[in-house]
């Protein structure tokens, strides 16, 4: 193990941790022709480090590579399409409406 592959290892990682309040907000829309060659890219670059000996690397991009994997299935335009957002589905269930108005009425409901 030398330096390079701690390296790269934490590029990948903080990559990672970039990513995430992207996968945590069920508003954002990342398009499929971005996430899925950046998920492709980083398995190709994986097996490559992997190769050279460089595992901490390798498995930091298999991190990178498992979160854009993610913002595809979830994140895309197409997953909105087949997903409904969390705050719709909460607001219908708690109160049967949309409406972000009445907030002083749900919670009276949640206190009964």
């Amino acid at each position: 193990m030398g330096w390079q592959d701690l390296v790269f290892m934490a590029g990948s990682l903080l990559t990672v941790a970039f990513l995430v309040p992207a996968l945590r907000d069920v508003t954002t829309r990342i398009p499929l022709v971005t996430s899925v060659p950046k998920a492709a890219l980083g398995a190709v670059y994986a097996v490559t480090f992997a190769t050279l000996g460089m595992d901490l690397a390798a498995v930091g991009l298999v991190a990178t590579g498992v979160a854009w994997s993610l913002l595809a299935a979830y994140r895309s335009p197409r997953a909105a399409i087949r997903t409904p957002s969390r705050g719709t589905t909460q607001s219908a269930t708690v109160t049967g409406t949309n409406d972000p108005t009445d907030a002083a009425a749900q919670l009276h409901r949640l206190e009964e």
